[in-house]
């Protein structure tokens, strides 16, 4: 059975679990403490030598990165979330490029400051993180999906950060595109919701 290797209030993480839902796969969840430092362990950093979750264990193979797993899961367990035309292709990279670079310097560095104390400078980054949402709004005008007609990864993988951005500060009520964007994929069978999670004072 696929092992996940797991923390609740991870976005990376729960990226994997919305997918695993979304494809009803059965799985085992491993779930690692890191206020403890679980994840600096050895028996951890031997999966995982960079010492963050998730990680994934399917039949030997080994996957270290949210976005590498969410891939491996469409492609060998429900291809139809990965569509293979060139076009389609080039536009799910494009979305994945943006969830792993942008969506991490905005709407996620900016919930790191209020979910878990990190040390970043608040303002700028919720600046910056409109910025991108505006973007994307944009880009979701008469769109149901980010690619083509049916959900694909490029929605898995966009969506845990910004449904949660509001948990950094980063408000979204005037995206209406976004937020119907976001009510379509909450729609989709076997949905996995995220936990919301306390703020703390920035200081």
């Amino acid at each position: 059975m696929i092992k996940l290797y797991d923390f609740e209030l991870s976005g990376h993480a729960h990226r994997v679990r919305l997918m695993l839902g979304l494809i009803n796969q059965p799985y085992q969840k491993v779930a690692i403490n890191l206020a403890q430092g679980e994840h600096k362990q050895p028996a951890f950093k031997a999966l995982n030598p960079f010492s963050l979750v998730p990680v994934l264990e399917d039949d030997g193979l080994v996957i270290r990165d949210s976005i590498a797993i969410i891939t491996h899961l469409a492609n060998t367990y429900a291809p139809s979330w990965n569509p293979k035309s060139s076009e389609q292709q080039a536009q799910v990279q494009q979305w994945l490029a943006l969830a792993a670079r942008d969506l991490a310097e905005g709407p996620a560095r900016a919930r790191l400051i209020t979910v878990f104390g990190a040390k970043f400078d608040q303002q700028a980054v919720i600046e910056t993180s409109h910025q991108m949402l505006a973007i994307i709004d944009g880009l979701l005008e008469d769109k149901q999906w980010m690619v083509g007609e049916r959900a694909s990864i490029a929605d898995v993988a966009c969506y845990s950060y910004i449904a949660h951005a509001p948990e950094g500060k980063v408000e979204l009520g005037t995206y209406s595109n976004i937020l119907r964007w976001l009510a379509n994929v909450e729609g989709l069978e076997g949905f996995v919701a995220m936990q919301q999670t306390p703020l703390k004072e920035v200081v």
